[in-house]
């Protein structure tokens, strides 16, 4: 099992049990609950399920990682999640009806990771999942003079505790949307108890379909924590594989294709010209900027340059890789950044990992997550997992440094 220790309002972290010569395993004694945590990415590419167990001891609590279980989604459902991404496709009926189909394929999961266990239902306190994002919009719009943001994760709380008999919490962004947040992003709350430093900074870097980093300067203290989206992560180049390869692939397997392939840096720059990249934090971004609508007009643009298809899966592959090393070097020297951590699917993608660390300087190292203990593909579910548990212990567990909320609250809705 994997070991995660979390200190509540603090950032002392080990993952290997050393902890335990600090403060003695007699502190960790009390309750101990089995949660499952369930992540679904703006890739689309299927839902994560890390089960852990937790164990709550006054202000501390210990994670470990008991099982951790992938399952893709078929090329047929992630075509048609892809299409309720797309406002002008989209139907109601059809968003309705997904919301409850996802809620079943959740469920199957849940009780496959927890059976792979050699645990029941009735042993698991309760089931945290993210959702399926279909829109984000951060940015507010007007309804009757009043300024509105909003965002929609489906895959319904209330069938997933019914199929599974197991309590169920979700909906996390609206309650942190509700006062002034971005609902977005909330992974950082846990990085920052995971990862920080007393005697440099680090930068945690998620590659699913967007990239986003939670930047942690040396000896950060939760109100310091800056995070937010980067631009793309996996979401151009996986389109761009797709239709290079006739849909016989879905992604660029290990970096392989770019690897082979010449960034046209002319592109390239003019790619870099996006106003989001110039845009100040705090700022998130979605599928509604650089979704298929997106990927396909920069798809034309590159037949009109004669950019052959390898070269393009390179260049976009680079794209991805200089928008996270650019705000990197952003917050480098103030925050003492040493180290960055990269974890997500696109850390899968060998050339894209090499790409970040040749845009960064050779005194900042870039690591995979893993060698910290910490299952790459894992994270964001054992991470939905903890978020869970605080709601249902009716705990904060929001970030407001990082998603630009006016206070802490209590994220996520309960089915019981």
């Amino acid at each position: 099992m994997e070991r995660i220790y979390l200190i509540s309002k603090a950032a002392l972290i080990c993952f290997d049990g050393h902890i335990n010569l600090i403060w003695g395993e007699r502190q960790l004694e009390g309750q101990t609950s089995y949660v499952v945590g369930l992540m679904s990415g703006t890739s689309l590419d299927g839902v994560d399920a890390a089960l852990v167990k937790i164990s709550d001891a006054q202000d501390y609590l210990q994670i470990d990682l008991v099982n951790y279980l992938s399952v893709p989604y078929s090329r047929e459902l992630k075509e048609q999640l892809g299409e309720l991404c797309i406002p002008e496709l989209a139907r109601i009926e059809n968003i309705s009806a997904m919301n409850m189909y996802l809620a079943e394929v959740f469920s199957e999961v849940t009780l496959t990771v927890i059976q792979q266990a050699g645990l029941t239902p009735s042993d698991i306190l309760l089931v945290s999942s993210h959702g399926q994002t279909i829109f984000h919009q951060p940015d507010p719009i007007k309804i009757e003079g009043t300024d509105i943001i909003s965002t929609l994760q489906i895959g319904d709380i209330a069938v997933l505790a019914e199929r599974t008999g197991i309590t169920a919490v979700g909906d996390f962004r609206t309650r942190d949307m509700a006062v002034g947040g971005s609902g977005a992003p909330l992974v950082p709350y846990a990085d920052h108890m995971l990862y920080a430093k007393e005697n440099y900074g680090r930068v945690l870097v998620n590659i699913g379909g967007i990239s986003n980093i939670t930047v942690l300067s040396k000896g950060a203290i939760a109100a310091n924590v800056i995070a937010y989206d980067t631009g793309p992560g996996n979401m151009i180049i996986d389109a761009f594989v797709s239709w290079a390869t006739a849909g016989r692939e879905s992604f660029d397997r290990d970096g392989d294709i770019a690897r082979r392939g010449m960034v046209d840096e002319r592109w390239l720059d003019k790619l870099l010209d996006h106003p989001y990249f110039e845009q100040n934090y705090p700022k998130s971004t979605g599928r509604e900027m650089f979704g298929v609508g997106f990927a396909r007009k920069l798809w034309q643009e590159a037949e009109s340059l004669y950019i052959n298809q390898v070269d393009r899966i390179a260049t976009v592959t680079a794209l991805t890789a200089k928008t996270i090393a650019k705000e990197i070097l952003t917050h480098g020297k103030t925050a003492y950044v040493k180290e960055v951590l990269i974890s997500g699917g696109g850390r899968n993608n060998q050339t894209l990992f090499n790409s970040i660390q040749e845009y960064l300087p050779k005194d900042i190292s870039v690591v995979g997550i893993e060698e910290y203990g910490m299952v790459a593909d894992a994270k964001e579910a054992v991470i939905f997992a903890l978020l869970g548990y605080q709601c249902f212990k009716k705990r904060t567990n929001n970030l407001p440094s990082a998603t630009g909320a006016s206070k802490e609250v209590v994220m996520g809705k309960i089915a019981w």
